[in-house]
């Protein structure tokens, strides 16, 4: 991957920063005038922000939202836009990776063409290219996420313990954890788009480290997921469960219960992507976060992470109310919008010029990309969102021992083989 590509792709799939129970904001509701705008957001915790901002620099006007989790946001979406009660404006993922991606609301002619508008001009190219549909803007996509181990640093100092920098070293401080009573990552894979995150985290070092064009070459039929080191990052995932690097029954622990033991310090943090650390602020306000590259092999110089843009938010076709979406869009991408959603969610701004601050926090994933050792979240460039689905839900069976990596892997070759 070129510089150009990575600095603007600093980091997001499936994943961008979703949060567990459905809930409603306290302006919730059908919405209807030409003052009231209608949203669905898995930004819980950041959008809410963003929205009083622009309801004061609005007078009159009103936003009626609900946040939910991405994996009832995306089998809610699709039905509402195809039933016409969709609200004004959603989230919409980057790229074709899942049920609610770009492509895949932007094909069917679900979504708005925002090409027009001047902040479209102005996405970096990487960003351009998932952000859109044959070459039409349909996302306003404001941030860019990483993936890696987010460490809590008073439970470090507490257990004694420093980030290890090795795979070798990895296992060790797992062994270490366990043996001190406090689990080094917390995994919530209750909910199925959490079980991902590891598995990229491996991914990005296993097989990018060494071929970063993986990728063109399985769209030219070369390369399989069930032939290549996707092999090694699944028995590695593994064998960090065996070395009890998780805490007990992940399969029983919700995105939400996760958080609050990183957060507390019941475990010593969590693998996860950069929106997790406002969100453990938000349980622990007096606690530090850091984040760091999940170590994938005992050579750090071939470590690869995880970085791509992040979701962001699509205007439907049938608004009921277009203009003031597009309003709203505006104001989202937006130095000052971009500012208050950044800060609040923790990611990194997609525009150049935003004037928002970068936690600290991030200062090893900003040098990872500076130095070009990141890559796309590998969903964004499948050509279909069964693929991730397959991957998502194979990964809950690896856990409860009802599948094997290797028939999820050749699950997902088939899907990946079926195209678009």
């Amino acid at each position: 991957m070129r510089r150009t590509r990575l600095a603007a792709v600093v980091a997001a799939t499936a994943i961008t920063a979703t949060m567990t129970a459905c809930s409603s904001g306290p302006n919730a509701g059908s919405g209807g005038g030409s003052n009231v705008l209608t949203l669905a957001s898995v930004d819980q915790g950041s959008v809410e922000d963003v929205i009083k901002a622009f309801e004061a620099a609005n007078p009159g006007v009103k936003v009626n939202f609900t946040t939910s989790g991405a994996d009832q946001y995306q089998q809610q979406i699709r039905t509402q836009l195809a039933s016409g009660t969709a609200p004004d404006v959603m989230t919409v993922w980057p790229g074709n990776g899942n049920p609610g991606a770009t492509y895949v609301l932007a094909e069917p002619g679900y979504l708005l063409d925002l090409s027009a508008q001047p902040w479209a001009a102005e996405l970096p190219d990487a960003v351009k290219s998932v952000a859109g549909y044959e070459g039409r803007t349909y996302n306003a996509i404001f941030g860019l996420n990483g993936i890696g181990a987010v460490y809590n640093q008073e439970a470090m100092q507490k257990a004694g313990l420093t980030p290890p920098g090795t795979w070798t070293e990895l296992l060790a401080f797992c062994r270490a954890a366990a043996a001190k009573g406090t689990p080094a990552f917390a995994l919530g894979i209750q909910d199925n788009w959490v079980t991902q995150l590891v598995l990229y985290a491996l991914v990005a070092t296993t097989v990018y480290g060494t071929d970063r064009d993986f990728d063109t070459k399985m769209q030219a039929g070369q390369a399989t997921f069930a032939g290549s080191p996707w092999t090694t990052a699944m028995a590695k995932y593994r064998e960090m469960n065996a070395t009890g690097c998780f805490q007990k029954n992940p399969l029983g622990t919700s995105y939400e219960a996760s958080q609050e033991l990183a957060a507390t310090g019941k475990t010593l943090g969590i693998v996860q992507g950069n929106w997790v650390v406002a969100l453990l602020k938000g349980k622990n306000p007096s606690g530090t976060f850091l984040l760091k590259p999940l170590p994938a092999t005992d050579d750090p110089a071939a470590f690869v992470m995880p970085a791509a843009a992040g979701a962001g938010y699509g205007v439907n076709a049938k608004a009921k109310n277009k203009e003031l979406a597009l309003k709203f869009i505006t104001y989202v991408m937006s130095p000052e919008g971009m500012k208050v959603f950044n800060a609040k969610q923790g990611s990194l701004p997609a525009l150049p010029d935003s004037g928002a601050a970068v936690d600290p926090a991030f200062t090893e994933l900003t040098t990872f990309i500076n130095d070009d050792r990141t890559v796309p979240f590998m969903d964004q460039l499948w050509p279909n969102a069964k693929v991730q689905q397959t991957m998502l839900t194979g990964l809950q069976e690896i856990f409860s021992g009802q599948s094997t990596p290797d028939e999820v892997l050749a699950a997902m070759d088939a899907d990946y083989k079926s195209g678009g």
